[in-house]
């Protein structure tokens, strides 16, 4: 059987960790990465030994890419001419502008969460609504904050029901190396309900969702606090019974040092992950609790790297790869190396 053909067009925070990701998936092949200037990452892709083929969007910069001796393997038409489906990882408008081109090439798309939602056929996450994602052409992510947030919250409706949600989140303000944003010493509120809340409704409708974000001057991670009202009273040891068993979910202890965003990433790095990535988000076991019958959590969503699953998830769907859910999400998170704690 042939394996599904993947491009990557943009190569920054996303595109290089997408790259990675599709690279593993042993039923895909990475056709390359685009990009549009010799930036730091693609310098780094250089002198790493290429592992990946670059490809020039815009073919008039080619004396920069000459100049710094990276080599290039053709244009972004030649890489889509190879391709089934394309990751884009491009900012944000730009993704659209290229879905002209993914048409006239005839290769499925998936975008990021920056685009807005009419530029797909489906709002998509691996775990919530994979079947809808089936065969489709262009399918849109969830953010970092909403991808975190719908596992958590469809691992227990699927356990016990949710009737509805409020959410508090505590969001970095940029992203490390996010210079223009310039340095900051506030807490900036949005107002309600905040987006993430919205975008849940959208992946599951049956689900009332509210929420209230506020921007912290941190860089590695997002910390959403959850009060859940459950269909089905549960308790939170049964909950934490429910997201152990969620292989992107890691259930993390207080008294074992997980005591902050900076030490879920610390470990990350310990572990060996490159970059310090990791996919899983990270619940707190001492901060589950009951008020009344709503049940109050917490999770941590590591922004750069946690949609990469759900992207390859959705590689799987719009290519129809697999037809069950739990099949497909269950070889993207073997290949990825995510297993199931207990």
């Amino acid at each position: 059987m042939s394996k599904t053909r993947v491009a990557i067009a943009g190569y920054g925070t996303i595109g290089m960790r997408l790259a990675d990701g599709a690279a593993r998936q042993e039923d895909m092949e990475l056709v390359g990465v685009a990009d549009v200037a010799p930036t730091l990452a693609i310098r780094a892709l250089h002198e790493a030994g290429m592992p990946y083929k670059l490809f020039l969007v815009d073919p008039a910069r080619q004396p920069e890419f000459d100049r710094a001796g990276i080599p290039v393997a053709g244009t972004f038409d030649d890489m889509l001419a190879q391709a089934d489906v394309v990751l884009d990882a491009t900012p944000a408008g730009v993704g659209a502008r290229n879905k002209a081109l993914y048409a006239q090439h005839g290769v499925r798309a998936i975008f990021q969460a920056g685009e807005k939602n009419d530029v797909a056929d489906v709002f998509f996450h691996g775990y919530a609504n994979y079947e809808q994602g089936l065969g489709q052409r262009y399918l849109k992510l969830t953010s970092c904050n909403t991808t975190g947030l719908v596992r958590a919250v469809d691992a227990l409706d699927r356990a016990v029901g949710v009737e509805r949600i409020a959410i508090t989140i505590i969001r970095r303000v940029a992203d490390p190396g996010d210079t223009h944003r310039g340095l900051v010493d506030l807490l900036q509120v949005e107002k309600v309900p905040n987006h993430q809340a919205l975008d849940l409704m959208h992946i599951m409708p049956h689900v009332q969702a509210t929420g209230l974000l506020v921007h912290t001057p941190v860089t590695h991670g997002h910390i959403i606090n959850i009060v859940a009202t459950p269909k089905k009273t549960i308790s939170p040891a049964a909950a934490l019974d429910v997201f152990r068993a969620h292989p992107r979910i890691r259930v993390v202890r207080i008294a074992d040092g997980f005591n902050s965003n900076a030490a879920l990433f610390k470990y990350a790095r310990d572990l060996g992950n490159k970059r310090g990535d990791m996919y899983e988000i990270g619940l707190w076991e001492e901060c589950i609790g009951l008020s009344g019958n709503d049940l109050m959590f917490a999770i941590n969503i590591p922004q750069e790297a946690v949609t990469i699953p759900e992207t390859i998830d959705g590689v799987r769907a719009a290519m129809s790869l697999q037809a069950d859910r739990l099949e497909a999400v269950g070889l993207t998170n073997k290949y990825l190396g995510i297993r199931t704690r207990n």
